[in-house]
C-alpha cells in the first residue's frame, strides 16, 4: 500500500504545500478541531473530530493491517498552524465504506486494471453526513476547499492508487469535488426532522390517526416486559453499560458483518476523550443490561450507529434506535436523527428519506467513463425511489402539502 508519510505533494500559486501524514497525533488536536468546529469554540461533527480518529487509530480499529492505512492530508501556509486537513486512508479492500464500489472494483478487474488500492476520504465505519475537508470558517475556505481537493488528485496521480472517494458529504464539500472533475453519486438514508416540536407528543399529532395509535401501540408493547429505558451519557458510561454493549454489539456485528470493525478499547478512548458527545440508549430488565444503541451528539443532530441485544422482545429494536432517539432529539432540541444506513422500515416511524451524496475521483480514463455513465443513471433511479418513498410517510397528508407549499 502507498505511504506518502511527510511527503509535500503538491504547491500551487498561493504557496500552499499538502503534506500526507499517517497519523493524526501529528496534528495538534486544537488545531484539527478549529478547522471543523462550527464556530469558535464549538465542537464540531464528531466523526471529524481529533478524538474520535485518534482513538480509531490507537485502537487498532484502523491501520495497515486493517486494510485502513491513514495518510491525512494537511494543507500548509507560510506559517505554522495547517490551513485545512482531511482524514485520509489508503484501503486494500472496500469494507466499512457503506457506499459500494465492489462492482467498479469486479469490472476494472476483469477488464485488467487494479482497482485496489485506493484513497478514501471518510469517517472510517460511518455511514454519516459530516465535512470531509475541514477548512475553517471565514475569508479563504472556499480557496483552501478547493486547494484540497487538487491535492487528493495529486496523491492519486504521484501514488498510483487508481481513485479516490470522498463519502457522506455535505453540500460545501460536494461543490468544490464536483468544480475539481470528481464524479457525483448519490444515495438514500432516512433522517428524522425535528420541525420545533417541543414534546414527542407534539411529533405524534402530526402523524395521521392510524400511524399514531400503532406508534403508541408499539412503544407500549417494547416496554411490556419490565424493561426501563436508560440514557447515559459523559460521567455516567460506567465500565458496566459499556462491557454490555459492547456483547451487544459483537453479536449484531459477527452477523451482520462477519467480523465487527471496533474493539473494544476504542468504545474505552471515546467514552474517555468524547463523552459528552456519545448517548448510549441501554435497556435494562431484571436488574440487566439486555439491549443498547450507541449514538453521538453533533452540534444539531443525533447519530444512531450501533445496536445490539441478548434478548428477542417484539417493537424493543424499534424502541431504543428510533423513538428514543427521536424522543432525546426533542427534548434537547437537536434539528435532526440520523439512523445510519438503509432501512425502509424507518418511514413509519417518522423518519423520512433524504439523499446522500459522495464524490470520486478516478484515474483510469476508461473506468472513468463507464462509472460516469452508470452514475448519471443511478443519481434518476434514486430520485425517482425519494419522490416514491416520499408519498409512504405517516404524517397528515394536508401538513405535509401546506409545507410542500
Amino acid at each position: 500500500m502507498p505511504d506518502m508519510m511527510g511527503n509535500n505533494l503538491v504547491a500551487d500559486e498561493d504557496s500552499f504545500t499538502l503534506r500526507v501524514v499517517n497519523s493524526v497525533s501529528e496534528v495538534e488536536a486544537s488545531a484539527w478541531d478549529a478547522l471543523g468546529a462550527v464556530s469558535a469554540g464549538e465542537p464540531g461533527n464528531p466523526f471529524s473530530r481529533h478524538a474520535f480518529l485518534l482513538a480509531l487509530e490507537e485502537s487498532g480499529c484502523v491501520g495497515r493491517k486493517a486494510g485502513w492505512l491513514p495518510q491525512h492530508l494537511v494543507l500548509e501556509g507560510p506559517g505554522t498552524a495547517p490551513l485545512a486537513v482531511a482524514a485520509a486512508y489508503v484501503k486494500s479492500h472496500s469494507q466499512g465504506e457503506y457506499v459500494f464500489d465492489h462492482g467498479w472494483a469486479d469490472a476494472f478487474q476483469r477488464a485488467g486494471g487494479r482497482y485496489y488500492p485506493k484513497l478514501q476520504i471518510s469517517a472510517p465505519f460511518t455511514p454519516a453526513t459530516g465535512p470531509r475537508l475541514l477548512v475553517g470558517q471565514g475569508p479563504g475556505a472556499e480557496v483552501r476547499r478547493l486547494a484540497l481537493c487538487e491535492g487528493i488528485k495529486t496523491f492519486v496521480e504521484q501514488t498510483g492508487v487508481s481513485s479516490a472517494h470522498a463519502t457522506f458529504l455535505t453540500d460545501p464539500d460536494l461543490a468544490a469535488m464536483e468544480a475539481s472533475d470528481f464524479l457525483h453519486r448519490t444515495d438514500q438514508q432516512f433522517h428524522f426532522r425535528n420541525r420545533g416540536y417541543a414534546t414527542y407528543e407534539d411529533f405524534l399529532a402530526t402523524l395521521a390517526s392510524r400511524k399514531r395509535k400503532g406508534l403508541r401501540k408499539e412503544r407500549a408493547q417494547a416496554l411490556a416486559e419490565g424493561i426501563e429505558i436508560e440514557w447515559l451519557t459523559g460521567p455516567s458510561l460506567t465500565t458496566e453499560a459499556w462491557d454490555a454493549f459492547f456483547a451487544f454489539y459483537m453479536d449484531t456485528g459477527s452477523r451482520k458483518w462477519g467480523r465487527p470493525y471496533l474493539n473494544r478499547r476504542f468504545f474505552d478512548l471515546i467514552g474517555e476523550r468524547m463523552g459528552e458527545s456519545i448517548l448510549l440508549v441501554m435497556a435494562r430488565r431484571g436488574g440487566r443490561y439486555i439491549a443498547g444503541a450507541l449514538n453521538f451528539i453533533g452540534p444539531d443532530t443525533l447519530y444512531g450507529r450501533y445496536w445490539g441485544c441478548v434478548e428477542e422482545h417484539p417493537f424493543l429494536h424499534f424502541e431504543v434506535c428510533y423513538h428514543q432517539a427521536i424522543d432525546y432529539a426533542i427534548r434537547h432540541k437537536l434539528s435532526l436523527v440520523e439512523a445510519g444506513a438503509q432501512g425502509e422500515h424507518k418511514l413509519a416511524r417518522g423518519y423520512e428519506p433524504v439523499t446522500t451524496h459522495s464524490a470520486h475521483y478516478i484515474a483510469h480514463p476508461g473506468l472513468r467513463r463507464a462509472i460516469e455513465d452508470h452514475l448519471e443513471h443511478e443519481r434518476a433511479y434514486v430520485e425517482q425511489a425519494q419522490e416514491a418513498l416520499s408519498e409512504h410517510t405517516p404524517f397528515r397528508k394536508g401538513d405535509r402539502q401546506q409545507e410542500q407549499d
